[in-house]
């Protein structure tokens, strides 16, 4: 596992539960908006953190953290992700992932072996756009498609995300994401907030008002829906 970072504790990333996040290296997409940058596009080969180093900690906080989750970068793209998994399983916590839906057989293998308890989805844009969104062109949205078709037969808890940002979103993207996952159990509307260490340039975040009013074309297709960090 290539572990680049871990936060001790978080009330935001996991939903219910107090937990740690740990951040894997390398990421297969390069959305112009991504603010982690530093671990998506020349990660070090090293890991910052062994597996046991995180168990370790785990252990010191028993009683207190009830989970983890597992962001990045990409973590399917870790070749060990199944073993890194069950080993906090063992341990007795929750696992919540975070992933862009590239990887469907790897998170059908973890859903139907029960290993992930809560899964993020980031679903970047409505279809149109998305070459855009994941500064890849041409971009073959077939596997993210399985992914989502997946999450929406509910064999675990999921939420769809979508981080929007002006220059890259409009109304009309909303829309046609609206369409798109039609039938979701509940999305997420992310306000645009610039790291300082973006893969892109020029971008900028919506107003409140904006936020709101894309909000409103969600409702339309997904009623639990709801928007972040505004």
């Amino acid at each position: 596992m290539n572990i680049q970072g871990l936060q001790k504790l978080t009330l935001l990333d996991f939903p219910g539960k107090m937990a740690c996040t740990v951040f894997t290296g390398g990421c297969n997409l390069r959305c112009p908006f991504c603010h982690n940058s530093p671990l998506v596009i020349n990660p070090p080969k090293e890991p910052a953190y062994s597996v046991q180093d995180i168990v370790d900690y785990l252990n010191t906080r028993r009683g207190r953290l009830e989970g983890v989750a597992i962001t990045g970068g990409e973590p399917l793209m870790q070749p060990d992700i199944a073993d890194f998994i069950s080993r906090i399983k063992s341990e007795g916590f929750a696992v919540k992932l975070d992933t862009n839906g590239t990887y469907p057989d790897k998170l059908k293998m973890l859903v139907n072996e029960n290993l992930v308890d809560y899964v993020a989805m980031d679903v970047k844009s409505g279809k149109s756009g998305y070459s855009q969104c994941v500064g890849i062109g041409g971009y073959d949205l077939s596997k993210v498609s399985e992914s989502i078709d997946f999450l929406k037969e509910g064999r675990v808890d999921y939420e769809f995300r979508t981080t929007v940002a002006k220059g890259l979103h409009t109304d009309e993207d909303i829309e046609e994401l609206g369409q798109w996952l039609t039938g979701a159990r509940r999305h997420f509307l992310q306000a645009f907030k610039d790291s300082g260490e973006l893969i892109g340039f020029g971008l900028e975040p919506f107003s409140k008002q904006d936020m709101l009013h894309m909000l409103d074309i969600m409702k339309k297709y997904i009623p639990d829906s709801d928007v972040r960090g505004i």
